[in-house]
């Protein structure tokens, strides 16, 4: 008997199962506010299917078919329900939404978004290269770094001295020295599965992420655990806690924008408050990094004229 390899969109439709169960499990009957039943010994953790499609407001059925990623149709309604049932926040909606698009179109129609690229304008580079007291990084969604100026490679020293790709969760995951430069490492470490975890929602045919994804289960538990959990977050800004080796601790919100509407490339900045002694660390790491410069272009001189 043959038995039939799994399909990419079964794979997705998997996903949609995993993560509605994973958001069932959080929530109990009492706090949706359903009554429950003395003496009865429950098999799951949270919210069964049927209690779920009483809070949605459809048939256990039709739930049970969503669930297994077969909506067809589904209505604007019947997922706002689903958000307001399990809970979700908008990064958890958007995801959702991202899986069961993915699951009815055909795998031959499955594209990654448009404006989605490896590629960087030599514009968004002159742009980047142009702020010489402000960190600028350029990320795809899948973490590899795609451009990066002369501030941000001093800031993440040395991690980006050998040049480019680099690829963030990689290093977050695989490289020791990540746990010293982070000084939130666990956060750090989550936001990176769940941009991650976000990402195979919008782009589940990417053979390059899958494989980045498979790569980093294979090889780290802390991430393994990680992705089992189906968390997804939109991190827009924040705070970066870093310790750099020369200036020490930085505690540097950042900015992160689409370089194209609906893109999943990213510029980042990070932008120190006024007056706090970020400031003064990044500007003394600006004079570090023209030192060094100078220093690496002063040799290549000399060499040149020997």
């Amino acid at each position: 008997m043959t038995v039939r390899e799994p399909t990419p969109r079964d794979s997705v439709r998997a996903e949609i199962r995993e993560f509605l169960s994973s958001r069932r499990a959080r929530i109990t009957p009492e706090q949706a506010g359903l009554p429950t039943y003395g003496g009865e010994r429950r098999r799951v953790p949270g919210l069964r299917r049927e209690e779920t499609a009483l809070l949605v407001g459809v048939s256990p059925q039709y739930y049970i078919r969503l669930e297994r990623g077969d909506a067809t149709g589904v209505s604007d309604s019947v997922i706002d329900g689903i958000a307001h049932a399990l809970r979700l926040d908008d990064a958890e909606r958007a995801h959702l939404l991202d899986l069961l698009r993915t699951a009815n179109t055909p795998s031959r129609a499955a594209k990654r978004p448009s404006g989605a690229t490896d590629r960087v304008r030599a514009t968004i580079r002159r742009l980047v290269d142009a702020m010489p007291t402000v960190p600028a990084v350029v990320l795809n969604g899948r973490l590899d770094v795609l451009a990066v100026n002369a501030l941000g490679r001093a800031l993440f020293c040395p991690w980006y001295d050998a040049g480019l790709p680099v690829n963030n969760a990689r290093l977050v995951f695989f490289d020791p020295r990540a746990s010293v430069l982070f000084r939130d490492w666990d956060t750090v470490a989550n936001d990176t599965v769940a941009l991650l975890r976000g990402e195979a929602g919008r782009v589940p045919y990417d053979r390059q992420l899958s494989d980045l994804v498979g790569e980093l289960s294979t090889r780290s538990e802390d991430f393994r655990v990680r992705w089992a959990a189906h968390d997804v977050r939109i991190h827009n800004t924040g705070v970066k806690k870093l310790h750099h080796p020369v200036v020490g601790d930085l505690d540097l919100p950042f900015e992160s924008l689409p370089v194209d509407p609906g893109a999943t490339t990213n510029l980042v900045t990070y932008l120190p408050e006024p007056g706090t002694p970020t400031e003064d660390a990044l500007a003394l790491l600006a004079s570090w990094a023209a030192s060094e410069a100078g220093t690496a272009g002063d040799e290549a001189a000399n060499q040149r004229m020997r």
